[in-house]
């Protein structure tokens, strides 16, 4: 396997498991997906956040938001991996009930990770809507 086969076979089950978490309302799979070293920044598709801290609050918010997670699939676009730090480059496809209402979305995300102690870390995360092309 190549260097980028070895990072998507160790991230792809863990985002997975930390989405599916989230979107059941568990912060707590996707907070340890999360690098504990600053800096970590998220852009997401409803806030903008800098720091551990923000980043907790921010995923304790938004694990209050999601139920019944029915699926979360992943179209990996474009991945990489240079020495201790890597990306991935995906469109998310979700159906979850999202404020008491069933609902399917889609996100584009660019997700930036860090090797700490050989386990891929995220650092930034960068996600918005997505719609599929007509």
């Amino acid at each position: 396997m190549s260097e980028v086969d070895d990072f998507l076979a160790d991230v792809l089950p863990r985002l997975h498991a930390a989405e599916t978490a989230l979107h059941r309302g568990d912060p707590v799979p996707r907070q340890r997906l999360w690098s504990n070293s600053e800096p970590v920044t998220l852009f997401g598709a409803e806030v903008n956040r800098s720091g551990r801290a923000e980043l907790e609050s921010t995923f304790e918010w938004l694990a209050t938001r999601f139920t019944d997670c029915e699926s979360i699939d992943y179209e990996v676009v474009a991945a990489g991996v240079s020495g201790d730090l890597a990306y991935l480059v995906a469109v998310e496809r979700i159906t979850a009930t999202a404020n008491g209402t069933p609902t399917s979305y889609a996100l584009r995300s660019t997700t930036v990770f860090r090797r700490e102690q050989g386990e891929w870390r995220a650092v930034h995360r960068h996600g918005d809507p997505y719609r599929d092309p007509a």
